[in-house]
């Protein structure tokens, strides 16, 4: 099935540190206080459980809103050597504990403060993007029902509607018709600002990230409306495909914009980029870029792993070379 993938020109990241104890002591943050906490937890668990069967010295910290008394007191009883981040959306994937621990000094897995920041935007992003001549479908910004009326008019429907800073699909509807714009206009403002997008038909693909090098594109396929929280997370309907159904030059053309978009908004160490693309996998189509992730989700649904899985690195080689990018130069530095 992995017959596209060689192996061997991966095998410099199955076995990145044999030696665990060069690590130190590491700092595991999850759980966290955003919409995201129950995804950040079965993350964290995935992750624990990776780098002890490694033979790694971690200890899990679950980050509440009052977490940083007992973090600095339990750093100072015995410092960290570097951090482990697997929190998801607000308050973990948006540059706030990033910059916690580089007031710390303790280095830290994946994106830094900015890029964490930049990353979580979608608004930015986009504006990134296109600013850097990426493909990113046509979108505004709106605060009030009547602006996504408008917008909604201007844009064509079927639309996406999204808050602008929350992850897992958290908020985000399709709208079909006029009729439901009020209802998920409503939904989403409950999370702040609000960013309507132009639907692009099509097939959903995702691309992994690790170390500067693009891993196995996968095509998602779900009966729901798009690939929702529930589809991530909870439906056992939802399916992946490696290969993704793309030709050799379009899979490989996906993976270079994915890495362009990561690259632009300061993305490192690992993360993941979705796309939209038109028409089906097995015709010309334009890709279009929809977010990124900085700190995707190591679940048993999760695609980091599963990508990853597609070229020989199972989830303990997974998280101890993640683990080992923190405070490392960014790939091409």
């Amino acid at each position: 099935m992995w017959v596209r993938y060689p192996r061997s020109c991966w095998q410099n990241l199955v076995h990145p540190m044999n030696n665990a104890a060069q690590f130190g002591r590491v700092l595991l943050l999850m759980g966290g206080y955003s919409s995201e906490r129950s995804v950040s937890l079965k993350s964290g668990a995935t992750v624990l459980a990776a780098l002890q069967r490694a033979g790694v010295d971690v200890t899990p910290f679950d980050v509440q809103r009052d977490f940083l008394t007992s973090l600095l007191a339990a750093h100072k009883a015995t410092p960290f050597d570097r951090a482990f981040i697997i929190l998801h959306g607000r308050g973990g994937e948006d540059g706030q504990i990033q910059a916690v621990l580089d007031v710390l000094n303790i280095p830290y897995t994946g994106t830094d403060m900015t890029g964490s920041a930049i990353g979580m935007d979608k608004l930015a992003c986009k504006r990134i993007w296109r600013g850097e001549g990426l493909p990113t479908p046509p979108w505004a910004v709106v605060t009030t029902l009547a602006e996504a009326q408008a917008a909604a008019i201007e844009l064509g429907l079927p639309v996406m509607i999204k808050p602008v800073a929350e992850g897992s699909s958290v908020g985000v509807a399709k709208v079909h018709c006029a009729e439901e714009l009020p209802a998920a206009f409503v939904e989403a403002k409950r999370y702040g600002a609000v960013l309507m997008e132009r639907y692009i038909r099509g097939e959903e693909f995702t691309v992994a990230l690790l170390n500067g090098r693009a891993l196995p594109v996968i095509r998602l396929s779900t009966p729901h409306d798009f690939y929702d929280f529930d589809a991530k997370y909870l439906a056992n309907d939802t399916q992946y495909d490696i290969p993704c159904g793309l030709s050799v030059e379009a899979e490989a053309q996906m993976q270079r914009i994915a890495l362009q978009a990561f690259a632009a908004v300061g993305g490192r160490g690992w993360g993941r980029v979705d796309f939209m693309r038109e028409g089906v996998a097995s015709e010309a189509g334009q890709s279009w870029l929809i977010e990124v992730n900085t700190v995707p989700g190591m679940t048993d649904h999760s695609l980091v792993p599963m990508a990853a899985r597609a070229v020989g690195i199972e989830i303990d080689a997974l998280c101890v070379q993640i683990l080992a990018q923190a405070g490392q130069p960014a790939a091409g530095e």
